[in-house]
């Protein structure tokens, strides 16, 4: 698709960049970005025993969920871990389960494993279906000027559409500063389908600016941010937990959590006087509080900011608290970034050095 650089990113070869990451980035907050969203698995359950069974797996609620809407969810081990993390899409028919390629493997094994007389029929979808991404503040007119309705469909809620006589599926993201979707589609229809998103004045979107997008709008990525090691309760994704759904795979360490007391640390946000890596220690003082997990630099608005993604100890863990991530300044910021960054960029500039 005419990119200028290639690279792996979440599992797949995915175009890094088209020429200017800082205005595909630009793109997503000011105004239409396509992307190529390849990196994606899907997976789908059929059979009667379905709903209840992956209800029986996952975090979140499956059970109540209507025909044509999503919910976010954890997979966990029976210690509460995290195994890993998906959208699950009632379908009517079946569920579609949606999750990074590089989760994919886990996760079906998983499924495999937990099987054992319920009648479900677990299927990768992946080689057959894969999707595109459109996201920005003119996303609703972009996806008009190419053929798409989609201003009455709400966050996580799909919608099957021919699409230029393609039988595709159409998704509202979930709830985001600016709206995003999914477009899914068969494989053999994405040159034509991204082509005409383009026509219709998205700008062409490479990894490097969906991942400043990711970390700006504070969403933890599974294996980076999110890791088996990790409690639910530490990553702050209340939107994966229902403590009214029954029981699950793991549900006995989440709801003890729930009643006995919050965990020792949480995820959260930063931003850093200047660049920070992944890996580096957080310290309040001569203690260290934490450790950044995500980490970007880009210039918004004519400025150059840097934020990081990480954990950090709760007692330390107030927006606005000053601490050091290695040798460099930084203050806690709420998440997303769009939120708290004007602040905390005024808050930086005001300490003294």
């Amino acid at each position: 698709m005419g990119a200028a650089a290639t690279s792996d990113y979440r599992g797949s070869t995915s175009a890094q960049h088209f020429g200017d990451p800082q205005a595909e980035g630009e793109s997503l907050r000011s105004g239409c970005g396509v992307y190529d969203l390849g990196f994606r698995a899907k997976i789908s359950l059929t059979g009667p025993d379905r709903v209840r069974w992956l209800n029986g797996m996952v975090t979140n609620n499956v059970r109540d969920l209507a025909a044509g809407r999503g919910v976010y969810a954890f997979l966990l081990n029976p210690q509460g871990h995290i195994l890993g993390d998906m959208f699950t899409y009632n379908r009517g028919e079946s569920i579609t389960v949606d999750t990074d390629i590089n989760q994919a493997e886990k996760i079906l094994s998983t499924f495999d494993h937990y099987i054992i007389m319920d009648d479900v029929e677990v299927k990768n979808l992946s080689d057959d279906l894969t999707a595109l991404g459109v996201a920005g503040p003119q996303a609703v007119k972009v996806l008009a000027g190419a053929g798409l309705a989609v201003s009455e469909l709400q966050p996580l809620q799909l919608q099957n559409v021919t699409w230029d006589g393609v039988e595709s599926t159409i998704i509202r993201g979930e709830d985001d500063p600016n709206a995003s979707y999914e477009i899914w589609l068969p494989p053999s229809a994405v040159r034509r389908s991204w082509d005409a998103l383009v026509a219709a004045g998205a700008t062409r979107v490479g990894s490097d600016a969906i991942e400043l997008h990711r970390i700006m709008s504070g969403i933890p990525r599974y294996g980076v941010d999110i890791r088996e090691r990790d409690l639910p309760q530490e990553t702050e994704q209340a939107r994966a937990l229902n403590f009214n759904k029954g029981c699950y795979v793991g549900q006995e360490i989440v709801e003890r959590i729930r009643s006995r007391g919050m965990v020792h640390r949480k995820f959260s946000g930063f931003v850093a006087d200047a660049a920070v890596v992944p890996g580096t220690k957080i310290l309040a003082g001569e203690k260290e509080v934490g450790e950044v997990t995500s980490a970007a630099s880009a210039t918004i608005s004519d400025r150059e900011i840097h934020v990081a993604l990480g954990y950090i100890r709760r007692e330390v863990g107030t927006p606005g608290r000053d601490v050091m991530i290695g040798p460099t300044r930084a203050r806690v910021a709420s998440l997303p970034f769009t939120d708290a960054l004007p602040q905390a960029e005024r808050s930086l500039e005001e300490r003294p050095a």
